[in-house]
């Protein structure tokens, strides 16, 4: 996948038009904190829009754009505005593993991870990567997709007689399984929630297209045989509804904070007195 995901370096902007909305949606979640972060980290963050828009809200902390696919981040250095370059306000680029952040413990305010964990098997070392890199009382904010993700691709599937053991979409983790992850991983006071959103497309080359300029269809979609694709497509596109097609997503927002440590790295208990 991190090939693919370079690859779309160029491409990437243009269709990402749910990460935009999410990233969107998220942004009005911030409204409901009351945060002033002295560092903040858009972790997965592909084109940078992300990033730009915390800087934006909170134009006095420490940006920092982290992304596996060193073409995404030279895009992010190259989309950075003139006047922010010559300030010297332009987002510090890291090139890293979100499973192995390059970052000192305790040295973020605010994590930030739009449409990222979900391309994980196993989102939890992420998860406690960036609790490890947040400061005590930091803030955590994210959006995965869920597993009612493209549900009438799932539905073609099932109507080209594709079993459902062989319905080669991605599965995405349940919100409450994420929320337990949250937990596993030392957050506190997880709050998570979710909804449908569908973008809808004249054909299903559109949305093949979209994934392929996303740098995530094989990651997405899987492999078939192409004459098994194919069944499955003409299956979808019997699914139209006012002549369009739909493709829906769901997506599962989640925020935590980090608390106060109960013990230290020996295992010692830490008690406060009061």
């Amino acid at each position: 996948m991190k090939q693919d995901f370079a690859r779309a370096a160029t491409t990437y902007a243009a269709a990402a038009v749910l990460a935009r909305e999410t990233g969107r949606r998220m942004a009005g979640r911030l409204d409901l904190v009351s945060i002033a972060p002295r560092r903040i980290a858009d972790i997965g963050c592909a084109g940078g829009e992300g990033i730009r828009a915390l800087q934006a809200r909170y134009p006095a902390a420490l940006p920092l754009a982290i992304d596996f696919a060193l073409p995404m981040l030279q895009g992010v250095r190259a989309g950075t505005p003139l006047l922010q370059r010559l300030r010297r306000r332009n987002p510090q680029l890291v090139n890293a593993d979100v499973r192995a952040l390059p970052l000192a413990a305790g040295s973020l305010s605010l994590v930030w991870s739009n449409l990222l964990l979900h391309w994980l098997d196993d989102p939890l070392p992420a998860l406690r990567e960036f609790q490890r890199s947040l400061e005590v009382g930091g803030l955590l904010m994210f959006a995965m997709l869920g597993p009612d993700t493209l549900k009438e691709l799932r539905a073609a599937c099932g109507e080209a007689g594709i079993p459902a053991e062989g319905v080669p979409l991605r599965r995405f983790h349940d919100m409450h399984d994420v929320g337990d992850m949250l937990l596993a991983a030392g957050f506190a006071d997880p709050v998570m929630d979710m909804e449908m959103i569908t973008l809808t497309y004249a054909g299903a080359r559109g949305l093949l297209r979209d994934q392929r300029h996303l740098g995530v269809r094989n990651a997405l979609l899987g492999e078939l045989p192409w004459r098994d694709w194919r069944r499955v497509l003409r299956a979808y596109e019997a699914m139209r509804r006012d002549g369009r097609l739909s493709a829906s997503f769901e997506i599962v927002y989640g925020h935590a904070w980090k608390p106060q440590p109960r013990s230290v790295s020996d295992g010692r208990a830490i008690i406060q007195f009061k």
